[in-house]
C-alpha cells in the first residue's frame, strides 16, 4: 500500500517507539497525527516532520475521535498504529501474606484500561473512519498497527498486568483482522524487545543497567533501536499480503523469569 499523501495516527507517538515509527511514515510520505499527552514532544515532533499534535488520552473515546477527525482533514486515514502503553511491576501476593499487601487491583484495571481497551477503542474509531474512505484498486482501505511486548510470551515476575495487556493485544489481532477484512483493512502487531529508548534513563547507571540486559539477546548483543521496530511498523502497512500476523522484533530473546 502506497502511504504518500495520506494521514496516519499514531497513539504515543510524541517519544520512544512511537516517535520512530512517526518519523518513519513521515518520510514514506505520510502526514501523520501524533496523538499523545505530552505536548510539549509532540509539538516539537509535529513541526520536524511536518505533522499534526492532537492530546489524546486513550481511555477517552472524545480525544480518539478528534485524532481520527484532524487526520481525516489533511487526507484520507489509512493508517493507525497503536503505540500507547504504560508499564506496572508489582508481585500478586505481598511478602507479608497480608491482604492489604496484594497487587494494586485498581493499578492492573489501569495498565489494561490504557495498553488494552485503548487499543481496541483506537482500532474501532480509526476502522470506522477508514470504512468510510474510497478503496484503493486493491479493495484496500487501510493498515492497523499495533505495539505489543516480547512480556505477552515471556512476562516476568511482577508483570502480570502488563503481560495481560499485551497479551491481550496479540490475542485479538487475528479476530479483528478477521472482522475488518470486510471493510479491507488489515491488522497487524509488531512485539518488540529491548529496545533502547528514553525509558532507561541516561548516565553511567543507565549504560550498566543496559548492558546487564543485553546479555540475554542472541544476535545481535545488544538492545534494538526504535528505528529497527519503526521499519517492521512500516512493512506491516506497506506489504499488503502481511495481514493477522504478530511479529516479534527482539534479537532472539527469551526473557528469564526476573
Amino acid at each position: 500500500m502506497d502511504i504518500n499523501g495520506v494521514s496516519a495516527v499514531v497513539t504515543g507517538g510524541a517519544s520512544g517507539i512511537g516517535a520512530a515509527v512517526c518519523r518513519t511514515l513521515a518520510e514514506a510520505g505520510a502526514k501523520v497525527v501524533i496523538a499523545d499527552l505530552q505536548a510539549d514532544k509532540g509539538n516539537e515532533l509535529a513541526d520536524e516532520i511536518g505533522g499534526m499534535f492532537a492530546t489524546v488520552d486513550v481511555t477517552k473515546t472524545e480525544d480518539i475521535v478528534d485524532a481520527v477527525e484532524m487526520a481525516k482533514s489533511a487526507g484520507p486515514l489509512r493508517v493507525l498504529v497503536n503505540s500507547a502503553g504504560i508499564g506496572w511491576a508489582q508481585r500478586t501476593v505481598g511478602k507479608d501474606g497480608s491482604y492489604e499487601s496484594a497487587a494494586d487491583l485498581d493499578a492492573f484495571k489501569r495498565v489494561v484500561a490504557i495498553n488494552l481497551v485503548g487499543t481496541f477503542d483506537c482500532i474501532r474509531i480509526a476502522g470506522t473512519a477508514m470504512s468510510q474512505t474510497e478503496p484503493l484498486d486493491s479493495g484496500e482501505r487501510g493498515a492497523i498497527v499495533n505495539i505489543a511486548s516480547v512480556a505477552a510470551f515471556d512476562g516476568q515476575i511482577g508483570q502480570a498486568s502488563y503481560s495481560a495487556s499485551k497479551g491481550g493485544i496479540v490475542g485479538m489481532t487475528l479476530p479483528v483482522a478477521r472482522d475488518l477484512a470486510a471493510i479491507g483493512v488489515r491488522v497487524n502487531t509488531v512485539a518488540p524487545g529491548l529496545i533502547d529508548t528514553p525509558i532507561y534513563g541516561e548516565g553511567e547507571g543507565s549504560e550498566a543497567f543496559k548492558a546487564n540486559l543485553r546479555k540475554g539477546v542472541l544476535f545481535p548483543q545488544r538492545l534494538g533501536e526504535p528505528e529497527e521496530l519503526a521499519s517492521v511498523v512500516l512493512e506491516c502497512v506497506r506489504n499488503s499480503y502481511l495481514n493477522a500476523e504478530t511479529i516479534r522484533v527482539d534479537g532472539g530473546i527469551r526473557m528469564p523469569p526476573k
